[in-house]
């Protein structure tokens, strides 16, 4: 009896105890490097998930672009071998390319107009990714992309006799480039540094806290002052590992998310202003444009919009967009 009794008791040990909840792992992949900003504000949302869940849920994070560029990261989400990602611009439209009416080079002028820009057309986006299998926990930015290259840039012809990099696995967007007659180089965002470094490519266009963070200002030292287009970003996972949370814990998950992620936004749009005079104190040469320049890049940006739209997957909402950019000028106008 006394064996049986201390059988027993080394089994019922090994078992969980009763009510125990195993835990849940979330994988979230991310090309924002470890100490970033962007990188700091994932940690504090895992945190915070943790302490609304009791242990429950925990996000882990593979950072730095460890698992490959975005659209590597995009496929891993499809397979189910990652659960979430924090995206930028350049890589949601791996996941549905309506979201490339975020990134209309030379429409937006302020974060302002972006902000009530993309509040509007959110829900359309929403519901594609929805249907796509995929939820979005929050929208965000990381600055105003601008162009950095080995030599001067003022003009769109400068920059056509150089070698443009562009994130590899976007065939239409390389073909309109292409069309416009620039020389674009596709590559993984975590070979572009050593594409500038090897030559072969000689234009980068990328956010200034990108830059400075991956020093590749130090290869391409002239940063052409034209903010091209915001990058917009978001952190998405697929509905079945959210679904996969218990629903009691959704909304407090949220809220953590979108306090955290607030906080971050304004942290990171003040970093693309920082860093700009940091490389220039370390010695990137910024190229001023006269208002004749800064005309002639709207005109060829602005002639490129019908191409643009005629490639999009939802030209309705492409002109939405538009509409939604000129009523918030229209606006500001009639304050002035």
């Amino acid at each position: 009896m006394r064996l049986l009794a201390l059988v027993l008791g080394i089994v019922l040990l090994a078992l969980p105890a009763v009510g125990a909840q195993a835990r849940i792992i979330v994988k979230l992949g991310t090309l924002a490097p470890e100490g970033s900003v962007w990188h700091d504000a994932l940690l504090e949302v895992r945190q915070k998930w943790l302490a609304i869940s009791d242990g429950e849920v925990e996000l882990r994070i593979y950072a730095g672009g460890v698992l490959g560029g975005e659209d590597e990261m995009v496929r891993k989400l499809q397979r189910r071998s990652l659960d979430a990602v924090a995206i930028s611009g350049g890589g949601l439209p791996h996941l549905d390319d309506s979201v490339d009416v975020l990134n209309i080079p030379l429409l937006f002028e302020s974060y302002d107009e972006l902000d009530f820009v993309r509040a509007k057309v959110a829900p359309d986006l929403e519901h594609r990714l929805e249907q796509r299998g995929y939820k979005v926990l929050n929208w965000s930015d990381a600055g105003w992309v601008y162009f950095f290259t080995k030599t001067p840039v003022r003009t769109p012809d400068d920059l056509r006799k150089l070698r443009l990099w562009i994130s590899s696995g976007y065939p239409e967007a390389e073909k309109l480039l292409k069309e416009f007659g620039l020389r674009v180089v596709p590559l993984p965002v975590t070979d572009m540094l050593t594409g500038l470094q090897t030559g072969l490519v000689e234009a980068i266009d990328v956010p200034p806290l990108f830059a400075l963070l991956d020093r590749s200002y130090e290869v391409a030292g002239y940063m052409t002052d034209l903010p091209w287009a915001p990058v917009n970003g978001a952190i998405v996972i697929s509905s079945s590992a959210w679904e996969n949370i218990p629903a009691e814990f959704h909304d407090a998950l949220q809220e953590a998310i979108n306090a955290v992620a607030e906080v971050a936004q304004t942290k990171i749009r003040q970093s693309g202003i920082d860093s700009i005079a940091e490389m220039q104190a370390r010695g990137l040469n910024i190229v001023p444009l006269d208002a004749e320049a800064l005309a002639l890049w709207r005109r060829e940006a602005q002639a490129a919009y019908p191409a643009l739209r005629k490639s999009s997957s939802m030209p309705e909402l492409f002109d939405q967009v538009l509409r939604f950019s000129a009523e918030y000028k229209q606006a500001q106008e009639g304050k002035n």
